[in-house]
């Protein structure tokens, strides 16, 4: 894994951890609140939206049935309040952001005083909490409380209203909890996007990107939802908030369907099932347009409709990505481990009402919770799965730099073969031709090699070809590089020698090559090698020194055999005017 993966594994370990625990202590943590509900315990009425507060005291509640035709008036709902907090007067009120144009709030005393505050859609002042949630404390007093009463104007719909009644140092608790909580969440979030999308750029795959996208939206979505953006943006507080978060949830449901379809191969899906998947997650990304926009009774039942089909769109992406799987797609099994916690926490949510729990967090903070999850594994999962690729890339590589290595060694002495031979030349003639240096190719062959594998075995010729070899690679060096080319020839390139220093560098060679002991393989037969020296300056190509070099070692070895000739060439001079030196043992 790389260092930047490393880090960001570490960060999210840390985060996550942190985060975990907080989750977790929405669990186990004691709550004493009381749940306001309009089927139970609560009150209502209606009137018309033009009339004042004060008549709350002249309205008459129904506490049965559900309330209707509130839409372009008000709602009236009220609670009275029981218990040692209420006796003290410390209490408050959390109620949960919703679409309305105005909430009031009375909290009325045992000696019929009432004090009213109030939040209005884009002026949530110092009311609104992290969480989604808007909190009323009531006036410290030395009077019991008797009732809450709340006034919504302009309400779209009576089933999204959540509020709760706890002490003011409960309800202060909760807060910070949640504030930390959802802190965690989206810091998860912003690392996942950003890492997701990097990753996407740098690999180049379409779903990572996809990804990315709908991290980032989860990101809005739970920013808007917890209303940590209202520090910043007071004036979107309340409905404004409430449609874009609408909308978004129902785009990041539309990304997650893309994100999962794309990550898996075409062909390891029926056409018609990936196009069905496809068109239900579109169908759920614009569908959430118009269901933003709606304020009317009927939002309820369009939710409810839009439920239904988002079930329906995570059953058919969870059967692609089950089938991929079982054809053997690791992007699948990712997926399915990403997607099995938002998966549980809807089915959860649809059986069990949780829509006051989890300190008022209710469903909205389960699926931010899953979402974060989701983000974390997904991004972890490309970071395994990227390095695994990685590092069966490096693998590739070490044994194709390897094999390539080993293409230009010859396989018997492990010296260069001319391959290898030609490629380490070149930059030593370029440095000579670059700071004008004699250049030198000296041809080794050794006398009489045939007549080695007939009397004593091709076995026996192999041991004295790498003992010379080993003979010969001791004069390797920056200045030097030597090789085998083939059969019994053996080549030394040298640059910066010349002349009678070159001529004793030579004998040295052939001197070392006749005292080499073969006495394990051939007794006590003397091995001997004729040295052909071209000598050029400047330097010319390979090809022209070793014709030249070639043509110095027959004549080595026409004259008799186990001797240095040496051909000079001078500013480009031919080999008709070359002048001979020979050194014989």
């Amino acid at each position: 894994m790389s260092g930047a993966g490393y880090i960001l594994a570490k960060l999210c370990s840390r985060l996550g951890l942190g985060f975990a625990l907080l989750t977790l202590a929405f669990w186990v943590a004691p709550a004493t609140a009381a749940t306001l509900d309009i089927d139970r315990g609560l009150c209502h009425a209606t009137s018309g939206a033009d009339r004042p507060d004060a008549i709350a005291s002249t309205i008459r509640f129904s506490c049965s049935g559900a309330p209707t035709g509130y839409q372009q008036g008000s709602l009236w709902l009220r609670a009275p309040l029981e218990g040692a907090a209420a006796r003290r007067g410390d209490v408050a009120l959390m109620v949960h952001q919703s679409r309305f144009d105005r909430l009031a709030v009375a909290f009325s005393y045992a000696d019929g005083t009432t004090r009213w505050q109030q939040v209005r859609a884009g002026a949530y002042g110092p009311h609104w909490r992290s969480g989604g949630q808007i909190l009323f404390e009531a006036p410290d007093r030395d009077v019991a409380l008797t009732a809450v009463t709340m006034r919504f104007d302009g309400l779209s719909s009576h089933r999204f209203v959540r509020a709760r009644v706890l002490s003011t140092g409960e309800a202060g608790m909760q807060s910070s909890g949640m504030a930390a909580a959802v802190g965690a969440a989206l810091t998860l979030l912003l690392i996942s996007c950003v890492y997701s999308l990097s990753l996407a750029f740098a690999v180049r795959r379409q779903y990572l990107a996809w990804q990315a996208a709908w991290s980032g939206t989860m990101l809005l979505w739970g920013g808007l939802w917890s209303q940590v953006h209202l520090a910043l943006l007071p004036g979107m507080a309340g409905t404004v908030s409430s449609q874009i978060c609408t909308f978004l949830a129902c785009l990041a449901i539309a990304l997650a369907t893309i994100s999962a379809v794309t990550a898996i191969d075409r062909e390891m899906l029926p056409a018609r099932l990936r196009t069905a998947a496809l068109v239900l997650g579109f169908g759920v990304g614009l569908a959430g347009i118009p269901l933003a926009l709606i304020r009317g009774s009927s939002l309820g039942l369009l939710a409810d409709s839009l439920g239904l089909v988002v079930i329906a769109d995570l059953l058919v992406v969870t059967v692609c990505l089950g089938w991929a799987w079982r054809r053997g797609s690791i992007e699948a099994r990712d997926f399915l481990a990403a997607w099995g916690p938002p998966m549980g926490m809807l089915a959860f949510i649809h059986i069990v009402d949780v829509e006051s729990g989890f300190w008022g967090g209710g469903s909205q903070l389960l699926i931010f919770v899953a979402g974060t999850w989701q983000a974390l594994w997904l991004a972890a999962a490309a970071t395994r799965r990227l390095a695994h690729l990685r590092i069966e890339r490096d693998h590739a590589l070490s044994a194709e730099a390897q094999a390539q290595a080993l293409a230009r060694r010859d396989p018997l002495t492990g010296l260069p073969n001319r391959r290898g031979f030609v490629e380490s030349v070149t930059p030593l003639l370029e440095r000579a031709r670059a700071d004008n240096l004699p250049a030198a190719l000296l041809l080794v062959d050794i006398d009489r090699f045939k007549s080695i594998n007939d009397i004593y075995g091709h076995d026996a010729g192999d041991v004295v070809l790498c003992g010379i070899a080993q003979r010969i690679e001791r004069w390797e060096g920056p200045m030097c590089t030597v090789a085998r080319l083939g059969g019994e020839e053996f080549g030394l390139l040298t640059i910066g020698m010349e002349g009678i220093i070159l001529a004793r560098f030579a004998e040295s060679i052939r001197r070392g090559i006749a005292g080499c002991d073969h006495s394990d393989a051939i007794g006590d037969r003397l091995v001997t090698a004729s040295v052909g020296v071209a000598e050029v300056q400047p330097a010319c190509d390979f090809r022209q020194l070793y014709r030249l070099a070639d043509a110095a070692l027959y004549d080595a070895k026409d004259g008799g055999r186990n001797k240095v000739v040496v051909q000079r060439h001078r500013d480009g001079a031919d080999a008709g005017r070359s002048r001979e030196v020979a050194i014989s043992n």
